[in-house]
């Protein structure tokens, strides 16, 4: 037998003083560690190995950064970590990521199986629809200026699956967007996808809520409650601003569209006066706000369309405000009751039309959330999630600048039944049936019942969206044929898995839920792509690059 210390000394002498770790094979008997060598903080810190055998199998050079202490792996550039990132996945909370994200998928296989869903592969390369989201497009050597695009989902293929008769579909699917990245966004995505034959809306909520508390279990070990809430797209911006809420939050908007109807203060009234609303958020605590986080807040209302932001600060028993010598006692009276106004609050007001008033207090509301967090004054439990179903989204919304209506969701969108009588005369009222599935404020997923019938599929294109009868040939041809067969009603939803690791590894961004993400330029630094290519490549694709050349840089 060797003393292990003799053999380590002699290991790291031939690997060389610039050498930090090398790969080694070691055999030899389990014992117990001797009494007070105890290390409580590592799984194997009550065992030792008495070695019998040693073999050096690899050096490895020093590393660009420690993957065994959390606190400065931490505090490492990310460029750094994404540049060497087979050595980021070793560190600990990394490998752990990884693991979970295999468990949950695991997981969602066996819950989908057992509930008898098929899981069904399908095409990578798909043809364009240019209607949605920016698209990858794929050259193809075989049929000169063709191209085929990288799927931004599978819609159109699982809804063909249920004219096939496969009356449950899903996929763990790749998806494709040319986006630009953000923290929970990535060019190439998961998604937890999913359709069935003959549901209605009550029934995908049912799935997705067994679904969910299958991963949670699963993952975390924590019972989740069911029913889910369920609120309004309308309620969602009238009491949160946005249409993904963090309920946990509270800080609610309040509506003072009566009490300031006939106000003297003009700006309110006069905004109520041409259709608008105002609405207003107590930021209780936040009164010390800075002169530069109040400019923060009026940049995000400006960034709406508002002319400023108007403000109350309750300091020292007096509420501060230039706007407040404009106000009645009934209109002080009702400010304090509804908001319950006391030492210390902030209020915030936006006086606009219904949706940018909302929009611009839900923003600033978010704002708010996190100089409180910051200050300490907001504690959220980590530990709590809180599930909703926002749902009532309106079906279709308006596109000033090109005069016309687009599908808010997407155009395969089935309209509440009710509603259908409205979509040539008030097409701002229908409702769709489309829903989104939100936790702790993160958008999980969002799915609809779909049009099931060629004929209502085929207004929508072109007396709804007025896509001319040719394009939606082109583009939608062979769906609409489908359809012509008997397609069943159907409807389903898609998760983005990416986002919902992250939710459970408690990671604000995606990026560190994902083996090999891009920057957020869309780069991969460890392989440094996108690289250009060969110009024997371009010519089989008959290809020809016209890129802009880039202007000298200026003399200094």
């Amino acid at each position: 037998m060797f003393d292990p210390s003799d053999l380590a000394a002699d290991l790291f002498e031939r690997a060389g003083s610039l050498r930090s770790e090398c790969v080694i094979s070691v055999s030899g008997k389990v014992r117990a560690r001797p009494a007070g060598t105890n290390n409580p903080k590592i799984p194997t810190g009550e065992v030792e190995i008495a070695v019998q055998q040693l073999e050096l199998l690899n050096f490895a050079e020093v590393l660009p950064f420690p993957v065994d202490d959390p606190e400065v792996a931490s505090k490492v550039n990310e460029e750094l970590r994404l540049k060497y990132r087979y050595l980021d996945l070793r560190r600990p909370e990394m490998a752990r990521n990884l693991k979970l994200r295999h468990k949950v998928a695991t997981a969602t296989r066996v819950f989908l199986d057992e509930q008898g869903f098929l899981e069904v592969e399908t095409p990578t390369l798909f043809k364009s629809t240019p209607e949605g989201a920016r698209e990858f497009l794929v050259p193809s050597r075989q049929h000169p200026g063709h191209f085929y695009a990288l799927p931004q989902s599978p819609q159109q293929f699982k809804q063909i699956l249920m004219v096939a008769g496969v009356e449950k579909y899903f996929q763990i699917a790749r998806c494709y967007r040319d986006e630009d990245q953000r923290a929970d966004r990535q060019l190439e995505f998961t998604q937890v996808d999913l359709e069935m034959s003959f549901i209605e809306r009550e029934d995908l909520y049912e799935l997705i809520e067994g679904l969910l508390q299958r991963v949670w279990k699963t993952a975390l070990n924590m019972d989740v409650r069911r029913p889910f809430k369920r609120l309004t797209f309308a309620d969602a911006l009238n009491r949160f601003g946005i249409d993904k809420p963090d309920t946990r939050l509270g800080m609610e908007l309040v509506d003072f569209t009566e009490e300031f109807r006939a106000s003297t203060f003009k700006v309110f009234s006069g905004a109520v006066a041409n259709g608008g609303v105002v609405k207003a958020l107590n930021a209780k605590g936040l009164a010390g706000a800075t002169q530069g986080q109040i400019e923060t807040m009026t940049e995000y209302a400006k960034s709406f369309g508002a002319k400023g932001l108007a403000f109350i600060k309750v300091e020292g028993g007096e509420w501060k405000s230039p706007i407040v010598k404009f106000f009645s006692e009934a209109e002080k009276k009702a400010l304090t009751a509804k908001l319950a106004i006391t030492e210390g609050d902030l209020i915030l007001f936006a006086a606009d039309q219904w949706l940018n008033a909302c929009e611009i207090l839900g923003k600033i509301r978010l704002y708010c959330v996190d100089v409180l967090k910051a200050q300490g004054k907001l504690t959220i439990d980590p530990h709590r999630f809180d599930f909703l179903w926002v749902v009532d989204f309106p079906l279709l919304s308006f596109d000033k600048e090109n005069n016309r209506w687009y599908s808010s969701h997407h155009p395969f969108t089935a309209p509440v039944a009710e509603d259908v009588p409205l979509l040539k005369t008030d097409p701002k009222k229908v409702r769709g049936q489309h829903y989104d599935i939100v936790v702790n404020g993160v958008e999980l997923g969002g799915g609809s019942i779909r049009i099931h019938r060629p004929d209502v599929q085929k207004t929508i294109f072109e007396e709804v969206l007025q896509i001319p009868s040719e394009m939606v040939a082109a583009r939608f041809g062979y769906m609409l044929e489908a359809f012509r067969y008997g397609a069943p009603p159907h409807g389903g939803i898609a998760l983005g898995f990416d986002r919902l690791i992250a939710i459970l590894c408690g990671t604000p961004s995606i990026r560190d839920v994902i083996a090999f993400p891009k920057t957020a330029k869309g780069a991969d630094l460890m392989t440094d792509s996108p690289a250009p290519v060969e110009p024997k490549q371009l010519r089989d694709l008959h290809l020809e690059l016209k890129v802009p050349k880039k202007d000298p840089p200026a003399a200094s």
